[in-house]
């Protein structure tokens, strides 16, 4: 006690001089001082408020604070579960087009295949049928040819051979012939 009542006696003692200024290096007294400033202030200008409501209303907004934070973090929960849930949908469905994929593509592979090997086959079939056609028309070729050749020889001969009478004979011949089939015929 004595100590603060030397501090209240050493502001009375501040030297009074004009121009100087000096400082209570004294802590603990300057320490009151501000303290008890600090409580006027406070005594004068909260006189109608009072710390238990202050701090009651500040327990509330905690506490309003909380629930909403927990009901946020309820619908949270929910939609991250509703996510969750919605993943595995769609990935139990890639999982399905997946697999339906891989035996399409392989469906598709055996398909192509199979239509590959019938092209095949049918250009194989043609490729023959055109050997053989180009074949046959080449011996058709061949054997006009041989026939003509056999038949100017043929000429070549009969008209080395033939001379006038056995000309007239032939013809008469064929010319009785004709007549014959033309009896026949009727």
């Amino acid at each position: 006690m004595k100590n603060v009542t030397d501090s209240f006696v050493s502001l009375g003692r501040w030297p009074s001089a004009a121009g100087s200024f000096g400082f209570n290096i004294d802590i603990l007294s300057t320490n009151l001082i501000n303290l008890s400033v600090v409580l006027g202030v406070l005594i004068f200008f909260g006189k109608g408020v009072c710390v238990s409501d202050l701090l009651d209303n500040r327990k509330q907004r905690i506490l309003n604070t909380i629930r909403n934070s927990e009901e946020l973090c309820g619908g949270a929960f929910e939609q991250l579960e509703k996510a969750r849930a919605r993943l595995r949908k769609v990935e139990k469905e890639a999982d399905q087009f997946r697999v339906t994929g891989y035996s399409e593509i392989e469906r598709e592979k055996l398909n192509l295949i199979n239509s590959t090997y019938k092209t095949l086959e049918q250009l194989e079939n043609y490729k023959n049928e055109t050997i053989q056609f180009e074949q046959q028309r080449t011996i058709n070729q061949v054997r006009q040819r041989v026939f003509q050749q056999a038949l100017r020889r043929a000429l070549g001969i009969l008209n080395s051979c033939l001379n006038n009478e056995l000309h007239l004979r032939t013809i008469s011949a064929n010319i009785d012939m004709l007549g014959s089939m033309k009896e026949i015929t009727d």
